[in-house]
């Protein structure tokens, strides 16, 4: 959630904000008048509650009519401070609830507009000519079948549509991406966390999943826990309720978990092999920094991703996501969109999301800096979504025979194969 102090300092700027991503500006006022409320209720109460204290000292001392008199006034005065305390929960509720409809202020930066109007930032690699090469691209799924990695049929057999199989070599290389991503989070100082992939209300909603993106969580309702679709999630709320000493920042974890997600809006889109699925697996690079410091620690968390895709030889492209497209918890996010041949365009396979304080606030995550306590800045990237990975890599390594070449990074961590053959013609 945004400082309350800053939509009262400025609430143009929110507006604003709001204006951009396609929000309800009208909740900024809706805000403004209820946080109002809940300010001026808790003057007043705090008044009743001072005047209610000053008589019940007088009254002990007091005797006759004018005790009589002290003992009318407190009952009236007590129902006066009920009502009052009620007042103000309930427009600390209001104003609550209201704020956490609230989406992050978009950094000024942002490019102002919709999911098509990105700025590409930076383009790196060579997209392969396979005409030039004197062969037609198969697609990941052709691919994968006859390399006998994929099984899809089986997987909506088992499961329903959108679901698979990794089979054969194809469990064998997310193996391979998982172990070398961890290795390269690893050596940048990140600590390897395996987390939870059912987590609380609390934890879910804190860190933003429950407002915009609601409708892709899975809940189980008999256990009140959500399946979360990003170990983001986890690794946010690891800290909740905590203060952590400014000496101790930056806190850096790479998490691996499976990640869970109805698509919802996604009817239609990507229906065919493993690129928009309901279940995957993904490495996540987290970030708990100070305010000062989140900036910086964006860039550097989209150099790691940059690192990651050029070690695996892929042509992508970086883009600063459009207002219209960001998460309600990012200020600012660039992905990294991988080539994909068949398809003949760049689609995204990382993403980092600088998400200042919002979170923060939200989760009752703080630092001590000095004799100063306040929140701090949680960052996050995706360093290795595997499904999506797999379908840049078959695709974009693929020869002539569907054979598929190994980038030189995962060798070591697939028995030093340089190449996956078919199984099957």
């Amino acid at each position: 959630m945004i400082d309350l102090r800053l939509l009262r300092e400025d609430p143009d700027r929110v507006r604003a904000s709001q204006r951009a991503r396609g929000e309800d500006v009208a909740l900024v006022d809706a805000l403004l008048s209820a946080d109002e409320r809940r300010r001026s209720s808790g003057v007043r109460f705090d008044e009743l509650r001072a005047e209610q204290k000053a008589l019940g000292k007088l009254i002990p001392k007091a005797s006759g009519d004018e005790k009589a008199e002290l003992l009318k006034r407190a009952s009236g005065l007590a129902a006066d401070v009920k009502t009052a305390d009620a007042e103000r929960d309930a427009a600390d509720a209001e104003t609550q609830g209201l704020l956490l409809r609230l989406g992050n202020l978009i950094h000024p930066d942002v490019p102002v507009g919709g999911e098509e109007d990105f700025v590409t930032l930076e383009t790196h690699g060579t997209i392969r000519d396979f005409a030039a090469e004197g062969f037609e691209p198969k697609d990941h799924l052709e691919l994968g079948q006859l390399l006998g990695a994929i099984d899809v049929e089986r997987g909506a057999k088992v499961s329903g549509s959108r679901f698979y199989f990794l089979t054969g070599v194809g469990a064998l290389l997310e193996l391979a991406l998982v172990n070398a991503a961890i290795a390269q989070a690893t050596a940048a100082g990140f600590t390897p966390m395996l987390t939870p992939a059912l987590v609380r209300p609390q934890s879910m909603a804190g860190t933003g999943f429950l407002g915009q993106a609601a409708q892709d969580v899975y809940h189980l309702d008999k256990d009140d826990l959500y399946l979360v679709g990003t170990s983001e999630v986890p690794l946010a709320a690891y800290h909740m309720d905590e203060i952590i000493d400014a000496d101790r920042l930056p806190l850096r974890y790479a998490g691996f978990s499976p990640c869970f997600r109805r698509e919802a809006g996604s009817h239609g889109k990507d229906t065919k092999g493993i690129f928009r699925v309901h279940q995957f697996d993904k490495v996540e690079m987290f970030s708990y920094v100070t305010p000062e410091e989140s900036q910086e620690e964006h860039r550097r968390l989209l150099e790691w991703e940059k690192q990651w895709l050029t070690s695996l030889e892929l042509p992508f492209r970086v883009i600063d996501v459009a207002s219209g497209d960001l998460g309600a918890s990012a200020s600012r996010k660039f992905d990294c969109e991988a080539w994909v041949p068949t398809q003949d365009k760049y689609r995204e396979l990382t993403s980092t999301s600088d998400c200042t304080e919002f979170q923060s606030r939200r989760l009752q995550i703080r630092f001590r800096d000095g004799k100063a306590v306040r929140p701090l800045a949680t960052l996050n990237g995706t360093l290795c979504a595997v499904p999506r990975t797999i379908v840049a890599i078959l695709e974009n390594h693929q020869q002539a025979d569907g054979s598929v070449r190994v980038p030189e990074v995962l060798r070591p961590y697939l028995g030093g194969r340089e190449v996956l053959e078919p199984v099957a013609k």
